[in-house]
């Protein structure tokens, strides 16, 4: 008997040594009854593809957008101009004659988005201007040649084309019109060169002109970074969805100081559309000179100081706007109902129209309500400068 209790003694010595080993050690083998003092925590379970990442959506938006946005390379041969002392005969005849120069390439780098699936791109005017050879290189590794289909160089928008098999990444248009100062962008594009990058912003101003860099303006103004190389990139929602073709940059020095400009997409599309159809942009003109009506230039025309409108300074000779009677110093009020208050929009509206239809000019001509009738030209080509 007194054996049989050594060994129960023996026995559950043995099992409360274990049990204490087991609960300093590896408490999570013991039920949970046993762990009061534990804290239980939840983790979340692994992200699946394409869920956007931290819960801001700002993932999912870029890898919707990044394939469409490629890189654009272009070429283009520039003469050497001949060394000015070349034109001395005595010169030549030490020296020798050494002929023309041998034109040298010179290259840059901008950003396009491709808007179609059978390779249509949209890019900026200044981005393939003058460039002999363009070269596109896709988010997925693949390079091939293109080319220009036309552009525009009063909105900096140009469409060019390549040729691949299948189905490319299109982007899908967003909605600009219900943009709002303060709504989070993305950039894409290519700046300095260093490859597909993006950056994150916010829109800082919408409707931007009077810059001075197109002659159709209106920006949206965002300060995600841009810089040289993103021009013709493209600046996306929070959902991905294309609102602009960037632009341009405010900068003295090159680099990105928070203000860059993007043309709008709805903007972007309809150029697109006509360079598509028609290989460039056909807009109306009546050829007038305008200035924006200023209180002090109202009150010199005996007007209210609350007068809408633009003052016409200059009437082409020979365009519609002189066949139909106007002159300087009429007050431009509206365009066949279409209210005008700046030189913008009254240079936007006159473009919207096709040429060829008859519109009602609204002015007031020495204080008095004068209503002419113009029919509208076509916009002469910008000169090149």
């Amino acid at each position: 008997m007194r054996k049989h209790w050594l060994l129960f003694s023996q026995a559950v010595t043995i099992a409360l040594a274990l049990l204490f080993i087991i609960h300093t050690l590896k408490p999570e083998l013991l039920p949970s009854a046993a762990r009061s003092g534990v804290v239980t925590l939840y983790e979340s379970l692994p992200q699946s593809a394409g869920t956007p990442s931290g819960g801001s959506g700002f993932s999912a938006a870029a890898q919707k957008a990044m394939p469409a946005v490629v890189n654009i390379f272009t070429s283009t041969m520039v003469k050497t101009p001949a060394n000015p002392f070349m034109d001395d005969p005595r010169f030549r005849f030490f020296f020798g004659d050494p002929g023309d120069s041998e034109p040298q390439s010179s290259a840059s780098l901008g950003s396009g988005v491709i808007v179609s699936p059978d390779g249509y791109i949209l890019t900026n005017h200044h981005v393939v201007e003058a460039a002999d050879q363009i070269e596109v290189a896709l988010a997925d590794g693949r390079k091939t040649k293109a080319h220009v289909i036309g552009s525009d160089p009063e909105t900096d928008l140009a469409v060019i084309k390549i040729e691949l098999a299948g189905e490319l990444p299109a982007i899908t248009f967003g909605h600009p019109e219900q943009a709002h100062v303060g709504d989070v962008v993305l950039a894409i594009g290519n700046p300095f060169g260093v490859g597909q990058t993006v950056t994150m912003g916010i829109i800082s101003a919408l409707k931007r002109n009077h810059l001075g860099l197109n002659t159709f303006e209106n920006f949206i103004q965002t300060d995600a970074p841009i810089n040289p190389g993103n021009s013709g990139g493209a600046l996306v929602d929070t959902r991905g969805d294309l609102l602009g073709i960037n632009s341009a940059i405010y900068s003295p020095n090159g680099g990105s100081l928070g203000i860059g400009f993007a043309i709008p997409a709805n903007i972007a599309k309809q150029t697109m559309e006509q360079i598509i159809q028609h290989g460039a942009v056909t807009r109306g003109w009546i050829g007038t000179g305008v200035q924006e009506l200023t209180p002090e230039l109202a009150e010199s025309f005996g007007l209210e100081n609350n007068q809408q409108g633009v003052l016409i300074t200059e009437v082409i000779r020979s365009s519609p706007a002189e066949k139909a009677g106007v002159r300087p110093g009429d007050i431009l009020i509206s365009i066949d109902e279409t209210a005008i208050h700046n030189w913008n929009e009254m240079l936007q509206t006159v473009a919207d129209l096709p040429p060829g239809k008859s519109v009602k000019l609204s002015l007031v001509r020495e204080g008095k309500s004068v209503s002419l009738p113009v029919k509208i030209g076509k916009r002469p080509l910008p000169q090149i400068q």
